[in-house]
């Protein structure tokens, strides 16, 4: 079979690395795809951006795709499964309406609360002064966040009064264009936030391996969010009985709400989750793709040829399935970032010792690279994305670390710290 992977981050050569691991899939294609995915046997790039709906569907036509996986949630937000659908493709991921769980927080927050979903208690609003008023009101530390697609950025926990203004200053001022028409001040929750991300065929929802993130750009969780610096799995806070809770608390009230609402829902359910110090579990939020870089580090597990998940989900089969296999041991991985990240940073420096890297045992995702006349440059503020998999996570932490000792261009930051939580308990 022929895979359109359309995206160009590190989750979506994750994507396709771990597709074109099977005798199933004969060749993936990539819009736009990025460095790595260019340098792949058996794929190849196609210059297209995410949302060129027509030429998408056109070279769908033209090349026979069997299946067309979309990474990204800004195509997914903007409706191009139903436009795909509607022209007869097989689309992994979800319609615009499905979409809504991520593209408004406000929208979210509605569906979990009809759905008696657990969560932080939240409010909406429209206004600055009012979220102003509301702060001071509530008290502090409390999270500020962008109703809409903020690229992983548009959450800040203020912990004074100035950050708190600042916050919602910015995004009604625009920061994040119209993400910021309506902002979320929600409850501030303690604990260890956990990723699980699912696969749904609508009807039947299954978690795939729970895996941790590290969002803020400092080491010791400290400076500015980011899309993520680095990732493990499968994280231990994510007991067997905290993963049973997540699926029939979170995961089938999700879908069947989701179902209530008439919002046939195919692809990922991705919850974003606050495991508190008691042991409770509630939803920070929802996201309708996969996470980046939770991706690379659960697909590097991954038995179960992944085309056969994502068939079963899109043809509403997933019951049909055996359980899914996974490998023994444990997977993590380092993100290097331009320098600047996650604020203004350059592009366009020279990338070396992928290979050695590559040869020191670490498996390479490409997230903001590209390649001009063979010549590997950085085009994005997370640059690469290096794992490693192990039979535990020092194994799978000195892999990686060791390998991204390899790697350089100008500017490149990473934290050192990937992982401190489970090295503290191990």
């Amino acid at each position: 079979m022929k895979v359109l992977v359309i995206g160009n981050g590190g989750r979506e050569h994750a994507i396709a690395w771990k597709l074109l691991q099977s005798k199933q899939v004969e060749q993936v294609v990539c819009a736009p795809g990025n460095g790595g995915t260019a340098t792949m046997s058996r794929c190849e790039n196609l210059a297209l951006e995410v949302d060129d709906f027509e030429g998408i569907w056109q070279f769908s036509q033209q090349a026979k795709i069997d299946l067309v996986v979309v990474g990204p949630e800004v195509p997914l937000a903007k409706g191009i499964t139903d436009y795909l659908q509607a022209r007869g493709l097989l689309v992994f991921g979800p319609t615009k309406a499905g979409a809504q769980i991520e593209s408004s927080k406000a929208w979210a927050k509605a569906l979990m609360q009809e759905a008696g979903i657990p969560t932080a208690k939240s409010t909406v609003f429209t206004e600055a002064n009012a979220a102003k008023s509301y702060v001071k009101a509530q008290g502090l530390p409390i999270v500020v966040k962008a109703d809409g697609l903020a690229a992983g950025k548009g959450v800040v926990v203020a912990e004074t009064l100035a950050q708190a203004e600042s916050a919602i200053d910015s995004m009604f001022g625009g920061q994040f264009d119209s993400a910021g028409d309506f902002v979320v001040l929600e409850e501030f929750l303690t604990g260890q936030e956990v990723s699980v991300l699912a696969l749904t065929d609508g009807s039947t929802i299954r978690a795939l391996l729970p895996a941790q993130d590290h969002k803020q750009i400092g080491e010791g969780d400290k400076g500015e969010n980011t899309g993520g610096m680095g990732a493990y799995a499968p994280t231990p806070i994510a007991t067997p009985e905290i993963m049973e809770r997540v699926q029939t608390e979170v995961l089938e009230k999700a879908i069947a709400a989701l179902r209530k609402k008439n919002i046939d829902y195919r692809g990922v359910l991705y919850a974003g989750l606050m495991i508190t110090p008691a042991g409770e579990t509630k939803v920070l939020e929802f996201n309708c793709r996969f996470g980046d870089p939770e991706t690379q580090v659960v697909l590097a597990l991954l038995e179960t040829p992944l085309e056969e998940l994502m068939l079963a989900c899109v043809q509403q089969r997933l019951a049909q399935m055996p359980p899914i296999a996974w490998k023994d041991g444990a997977s993590a991985t380092v993100v290097a970032a331009s320098g600047g990240y996650p604020g203004s940073y350059e592009k366009g420096k020279v990338i070396t010792g992928i290979q050695v890297a590559q040869d020191s045992g670490a498996i390479v995702f490409h997230a903001g690279t590209k390649l001009d006349n063979s010549q590997l440059l950085t085009n994005g503020g997370r640059v690469l994305n290096v794992t490693g998999v192990g039979a535990d996570f020092k194994q799978a932490l000195d892999r990686a670390y060791k390998s991204i000792e390899s790697i350089n261009f100008e500017g490149i930051y990473y934290r050192r710290d990937i992982g401190h939580r489970i090295a503290k308990t191990s």
